[in-house]
């Protein structure tokens, strides 16, 4: 595999979807191959996870890891073909939703059986929102709210988030501001890592006596 994984995370109503399609298109016209997913990638995996997470949530946790196993093949195919590879969401995702909610034992368990089953990504932008303005975003859309958009779970899930997001160096950015802004910005800060990535090796110099 010679691509890198980004991933973009937040809570529900963030903006994620959104952005993943305006960056994806704005590193295009920046003439890097880009490929797009998005978890979880099997929708019956997806619903019984949601359902089984809004009550147990290693439950929820392990339908959400058997998707990202099954569809690890595709996506290692994805790295291997395209400079990059932007999912909407990743084991990230289960870790602040299902893993926020667990004992310390049971979340460390959580995330080692998560780099076991895919591939951990490169580079993780996080959309930072407050769940109200997230809340409001979801009231304006045309379907049923999903089991795992309840109010307190959400502020709970950003919390954590912004937790991951501090011990693991991810890229944290306004939600609020404009999805082609945001594109923009990180259009370049992707193209620039990416081309730094491609580079060979610079030569040694020769030590001073």
């Amino acid at each position: 595999m010679t691509g890198r994984l980004v991933a973009v995370e937040g809570i529900d109503g963030s903006g994620k979807s959104t952005l993943v399609a305006s960056l994806a298109r704005a590193l295009r016209a920046r003439g890097l191959s880009v490929a797009r997913r998005r978890e979880p990638a099997d929708p019956t995996l997806g619903a019984l996870a949601q359902r089984a997470g809004a009550s147990d949530a290693w439950t929820g946790a392990v339908y959400f890891t058997i998707d990202r196993f099954l569809a690890r093949p595709a996506l290692e195919r994805d790295l291997a073909r395209h400079d990059l590879v932007l999912t909407d969401r990743s084991f990230y995702s289960t870790l602040a939703y299902q893993g926020s909610a667990l004992p310390p034992t049971a979340r460390a368990r959580l995330a080692r059986l998560q780099r076991e089953a895919t591939v951990a990504p490169d580079r993780v932008v996080l959309l930072d929102l407050a769940p109200e303005e997230a809340a409001r975003r979801r009231r304006r859309r045309a379907r049923a709210r999903a089991p795992l958009e309840r109010a307190a779970l959400q502020r709970r899930v950003a919390a954590e988030y912004r937790r991951l997001a501090r011990a693991g160096g991810w890229i944290v950015v306004d939600a609020r501001a404009p999805a082609r802004a945001l594109s923009s910005e990180l259009a370049g800060r992707l193209e620039r890592w990416v081309r730094a990535g491609r580079r060979p090796p610079a030569q040694g110099t020769r030590r001073r006596r």
